[in-house]
């Protein structure tokens, strides 16, 4: 009779079984499965797996799949149970790539099941490069967001996780892109406490997430991934997180190379791994056989990494019969398919805000639009659909597109460019201003103008992956780029009514187009065929219903140093100054009532449950959403 490995049993707990596997092994295997490209080791029967995957707004960096509006478009939203069935799809096309990878042998980076997202910073300061992967800049939302992204990552399945979320950067990480690797961001306990951890608790505790990924920063002097208060202190021991810890990409080098609070390879390594980082995007962990060797760290505290990192693979069904792992039926044609596609579409719709509407110019009536001018850098751009860490759509819809597929047959689209996304001109051998004539011209024929402004990812970024070197892919001020500004202004001369359309991931100081333009759409980076969702917003067959999830400031000025995290002057909940747009604000082509607001106390205790109530009545004349939101302050005496 044949006697199975402990570790093969499936009738025994993945821990259990886990730490039989990691019993195997020789201390140089278990090396070998610390770096996000993990070896196979055969004679465990355990393949190779790379660990980085990416899932922010879809299947990312694989191939086609299933493209959603950015991070923050999302957020616009307000809407959990979206955001869950949004995150279901994710992991479900997750699954059929990885299945049919697995088919292939096919073992390759962004192929596997552990996806490091949700990014569950707060959105602090609009000059931040990569707060569009964000929910943006309250604690509240974020972790209502971040929850449901989580669980719908993760499945429900009493066994089996569906596919791995990873909540990141932990923590207190918002800029400078361009000092990331050397930076000390420091903060009092207070805003530690009340805006920089929520989030991470509630992914903890509430949606018992599998793994956290740390920051590049140092947090009040120590490294995050290498961080006895974090990760030992409060995240393990006073939230109980049971999950692997990972490292952000190449950051323990940052530890020596960087901070400089380590000498050498060796030290960062025992730092990282004493500490409870578990898993090293990048190399530095094959110098873990050095720091044991010299006695900076023990076999048993390697075993309790490797322990974590092979229960989360057997969790998720990597070493049991596929047929007894629900999600291993999933079959590839789940991948970009008809309806995946439809509620991406839907989702689009969803995000976008209404800013400004005078008059009711918006919608159009598309009877009475014999010629419309389609004008600005973003208006034929796939890269202001697709915000940063994107997947491959099978179908794009830019807002030029999306407008011509709408008006009626006979209706004329004009279009021109009107200047580059941030330079002074398109083509290299033209003089400045090369296109802004072009522009003028077209507007003067139309009877409306479309104007798509704004950015790209490739102004607002990570550092390594951005086109603005001078800020690292952080943003040097909130005005728009280049001529944007002035090709606004020389088409308004022409008189003829314009629609800002801005795709952007942040916050802009459009302060002049706000006094001057009758109506404005923020429509952030609204996904493959967010094109299509923005001009059936312009001609009415849908109304907006999202909501800010960030403050529009009227200036740079107003905000504090970029490199201060201090709340204090920052975001809806501590700003002194008046908002250009504040959080939470949207505009609907209807009209909500409310009444019969009842509270169950007048009075209420820290941590007592109340409840509320209130009627909303649709009173316009267009369908539409609302978002009720419920605003608390906290009056202090002594």
């Amino acid at each position: 009779m044949k006697v199975i490995p402990k570790y093969k049993n499936e009738n025994l707990s993945f821990e259990d079984r886990a730490k039989d596997l990691v019993s195997k092994m020789t201390l140089f295997e278990k090396v070998s499965q610390m770096t996000y490209n993990s070896a196979a080791i055969d004679r465990l029967d355990i393949p190779s797996y790379n660990w980085w995957n990416e899932a922010l707004h879809g299947v990312a960096r694989a191939g086609v799949a299933t493209m959603f509006p950015q991070a923050i478009g999302m957020a616009a939203t307000f809407d959990e149970e979206l955001i869950y069935q949004v995150a279901g799809v994710i992991s479900t096309e997750g699954r059929a790539k990885y299945n049919e990878s697995q088919r292939k042998k096919d073992h390759d980076i962004y192929k596997g099941l552990t996806f490091w997202a949700p990014n569950i910073n707060i959105f602090r300061d609009p000059r931040w490069g990569r707060g569009h992967e964000t929910y943006g800049e309250d604690p509240y939302l974020t972790g209502r967001l971040g929850v449901a992204f989580i669980k719908g990552l993760q499945g429900n399945d009493k066994r089996y996780m569906k596919s791995a979320a990873c909540a990141k950067h932990f923590a207190v990480h918002s800029g400078p892109e361009a000092k990331r690797h050397s930076f000390n961001a420091v903060v009092s306990k207070k805003d530690l406490r009340e805006t920089y951890l929520p989030s991470f608790k509630e992914a903890v505790k509430e949606a018992n997430v599998e793994a956290v990924m740390g920051a590049y920063n140092r947090t009040n002097g120590e490294a995050c991934c290498g961080s006895k208060t974090l990760l030992n202190d409060i995240l393990r021991d006073e939230w109980g997180f049971k999950g692997h810890i990972t490292s952000d990409c190449w950051a323990i080098k940052d530890f020596h190379e960087g901070h400089g609070i380590t000498s050498n390879a060796v030290e960062s390594v025992a730092l990282a791994v004493n500490n409870g980082c578990d898993l090293n995007c990048g190399n530095m962990y094959l110098n873990l056989y050095l720091a044991y060797k010299e006695e900076m760290v023990t076999e048993e505290t390697i075993d309790k990494s490797v322990i974590r990192l092979m229960n989360t693979r057997m969790k998720l069904g990597m070493f049991d019969d596929p047929t007894n792992v629900p999600f291993a039926k999933i079959p590839y044609e789940e991948n970009d398919s008809k309806e995946h596609l439809e509620l991406a579409l839907d989702v689009s719709r969803k995000t976008m805000v209404l800013l400004k509407n005078e008059d009711n110019i918006l919608p159009l009536d598309k009877n009475k639009i014999k010629s419309i001018a389609v004008i600005g850098p973003n208006a034929n751009s796939r890269d202001a659909l697709i915000g940063n860490y994107y997947g491959t759509s099978s179908k794009y819809v830019t807002v030029l597109e999306g407008l011509q597929q709408v008006v009626n047959q006979d209706t004329r689209v004009y279009y021109a460019q009107g200047c580059h996304l941030f330079k002074d001109k398109v083509e290299n051998l033209a003089m400045p201003e090369d296109r802004i004539a072009e522009a003028v011209s077209v507007a003067q024929r139309s009877d409306v103008v479309v104007m798509c402004l704004g950015l790209d990812a490739n102004i607002e970024g990570e550092e390594g992956d951005d086109s603005n070197a001078q800020a690292g892919g952080d943003k040097m001020d909130l005005n728009l780029p280049g001529l944007q500004q002035k090709l606004l202004e020389e088409v308004y001369k022409t008189g003829k009514p314009i629609i800002l359309v801005l795709l952007s991931g942040s916050a802009l100081a459009i302060n002049w187009a706000d006094e001057h333009i009758p109506a404005i759409v923020q429509a952030w980076y609204p996904s493959a065929q967010g094109g299509k969702a923005i001009a059936s917003l312009i001609f009415g067959e849908y109304s907006p219903s999202g909501k800010l999830p960030v403050t529009f400031y009227k200036s740079t000025q107003e905000l504090p140093d970029f490199e201060d995290y201090a709340m204090k002057n920052r975001t809806y909940r501590y700003m002194e100054n008046e908002a250009l747009y504040p959080f939470g604000y949207g505009l609907s082509y209807s009209k909500f009532e409310y009444s019969n607001l009842r509270i169950s106390k007048s009075e209420i205790e820290i941590n007592e449950t109340i409840n509320l109530s209130v009627t909303v009545k649709n009173i316009g004349e267009y369908e539409g959403d609302e978002t009720v939101e419920l605003y608390r302050s906290e009056e202090h005496t002594s």
